[in-house]
């Protein structure tokens, strides 16, 4: 429970037995299965959002930001996106159709509740998770648990490699979960790094008010203009199936391409602004300097360089980790099975950090969580 007894329902001292962290596209999903699950919202579960605002991080994206696939093709389970004036919505929409979901469902949102740790209480494998955190108030508060379902995403931990001479730039630096709106480089010199959609659509906008080179650690790998995100989730769809049918890897969206050709990055195309470069060795005070030192001055530096898991909260339990991200069997950590990960992307589940594809994962760990504390009421649907 809280640190103030009846603080968000329930009966004082008895745990819910679920807590879930994080209230963007995959937290809302496994909120919704819980509900469908028969677990009590505000009763069994709730769910904790660091944001003061519905909308995951759709609501921090760039105004421009456009997905890749029709609304009917961007869903959470149980409730279809509602059409848009164009195929592919802006940010916005999404932001308002998760803010309707969560009000549909009725699900046990806490906003303002930033989860800070999750603990063991005792030595007991069966036994109650506390996670603490902050109130909306600032105050220390917290929450018994018998699981936790983390789907915190990665947006509070964007990512900016080392390069040697970084801290002598006197241009500006800035990384993708920054930006707002190309004005704000306008006439100026802007280096656009990494090979992704994100670096692909700044810099078809940078591009019309601004000098721009756009540097990558490998050629960017253009998809057919006629593939958007209904053929990316059939393809990982399709690997799925073929995985858990013991079946040879037919591979996946990674062996499509990197970069989906919207209509803005197909325009920058057209005019010759998606020639890239390879990447640079160093910074300079005034720029960039590849290994043949040949050199490129720049005003600014803009990072498109991804993001990490945001996983801080976990760090107590000591998880033994596979590269960037704890150890799981499906979404369950392996060090500590009542733990689970949604949404985090290919690790907790193919195409588990998109729309579409969360569903299925979200959908997998209410089952097992259901399993675990012994409701079979919740474990058939």
């Amino acid at each position: 429970m809280s640190s103030r007894p009846g603080q968000v329902g329930g009966d004082p001292g008895r745990p819910f037995d679920v807590v879930v962290i994080g209230a963007g596209q995959a937290g809302l999903a496994v909120a919704y299965y819980l509900r469908r699950a028969g677990f009590a919202p505000h009763r069994d579960v709730v769910v904790l959002d660091a944001n003061e605002r519905p909308g995951g991080a759709w609501q921090h994206l760039w105004p421009s930001m456009r997905l890749f696939s029709p609304p009917a093709f961007s869903s959470l389970p149980g409730w279809m996106m509602p059409g848009a004036d164009t195929d592919y919505p802006p940010a916005t929409h999404v932001v308002d159709y998760l803010a309707r979901y969560e009000r549909r469902y009725q699900l046990p949102v806490l906003r303002g509740r930033r989860a800070t740790a999750v603990t063991r209480i005792d030595d007991d494998p069966r036994g109650a998770l506390l996670v603490s955190g902050t109130g909306r108030d600032g105050e220390a508060a917290s929450w018994t648990t018998r699981a936790v379902v983390s789907a915190t995403g990665t947006w509070g931990r964007p990512f900016v490699p080392h390069y040697p001479g970084g801290d002598t730039f006197a241009g500006q630096q800035v990384h993708s979960c920054d930006y707002r709106g190309p004005e704000p480089y306008a006439g100026r010199r802007v280096v656009v790094v990494g090979g992704g959609n994100t670096a692909a659509q700044l810099l078809a906008e940078i591009s019309e008010v601004a000098e721009t080179t756009w540097v990558t650690l490998r050629p960017p790998r253009f998809l057919p203009d006629d593939v958007d995100g209904r053929v990316l989730f059939d393809v990982a769809t399709t690997r799925r199936r073929a995985l858990d049918a013991g079946e040879r890897d037919p591979g996946g969206v990674a062996g499509l391409g990197d970069v989906v050709m919207v209509e803005s990055v197909r325009r920058a195309r057209d005019r010759g602004a998606l020639e890239a470069e390879a990447m640079f060795e160093r910074i300079t005070a005034s720029g960039i300097e590849w290994g043949d030192r040949s050199r490129q001055d720049a005003d600014v530096i803009l990072w498109c360089t991804g993001f990490r898991p945001d996983l801080p909260h976990l760090a107590p339990l000591g998880l033994r980790r596979e590269g960037t991200h704890p150890a799981t069997t499906g979404t369950r950590a392996i060090d500590e099975p009542r733990l689970h990960l949604v949404g985090y992307g290919d690790w907790t589940g193919p195409a588990s950090a998109t729309l579409i594809g969360v569903g299925r994962t979200a959908r997998e760990a209410v089952r097992e969580i259901a399993t675990d504390l012994a409701r079979p009421d919740a474990t058939a649907r």
